[in-house]
């Protein structure tokens, strides 16, 4: 149950989104420029960020709602799982494991980011592009982090997180909620 007698029992970020437009529908478009715009990374690898970043930081409701995003966007179902359970045995491309070490630290202490870690993902053959990607979809898991736990919005059923991860798969992160769809041109 929310923290706010306000909102209802099944409240989650929705209901938020709809009070404060003006604050969220721009997070709304910088949420879908980061995640479905152009990138070097696919959507999946994205999700994938966001669903490991969240995770490790322990925001369930953030981990399994984008986990199954990433997993409709053709990540191997379980991949999340194995890399929160051990990163570096996990079955996760030689290219894209410095990434996720990035993205491991940068969520749970981000003042112990190094350079060696910053030289390991340009070494695996990254781009500058996309060190910004992952710190910045690391920086909006953290934010929804911090929305969610700081409103006590409870994670739901697995049946109504595979219905919205298909929801953002099909819609985007602007058109999925009808409070931003008005605004469309």
């Amino acid at each position: 149950m929310p923290f706010l007698s306000s909102l209802p029992d099944n409240a989650g970020p929705p209901n938020l989104f709809k009070r404060y437009p003006e604050i969220y529908e721009a997070w709304a478009h910088m949420s879908q420029a980061m995640m479905n715009g152009p990138s070097h990374l696919s959507r999946g690898e994205r999700e994938l960020i966001l669903t490991y970043a969240a995770g490790v930081a322990g925001c369930e409701f953030v981990y399994t709602a984008h986990a199954e995003v990433a997993y409709q966007l053709g990540i191997e179902r379980g991949l999340v799982e194995a890399m929160l359970t051990d990163l570096d045995t996990a079955p996760v491309s030689d290219k894209l494991r410095p990434i996720m070490q990035y993205v491991r630290q940068l969520s749970i202490a981000p003042g112990g980011v190094t350079q060696a870690m910053v030289d390991a993902v340009m070494a695996a053959g990254w781009s500058e592009d996309v060190l910004h990607s992952a710190a910045v979809i690391c920086a909006r898991a953290a934010f929804m982090q911090r929305l969610v736990q700081g409103f006590g919005f409870a994670t739901t059923t697995p049946e109504v997180i595979e219905k919205h991860a298909i929801k953002r798969v099909e819609n985007g992160y602007v058109n999925l909620y009808s409070v931003f769809k008005k605004n469309q041109p």
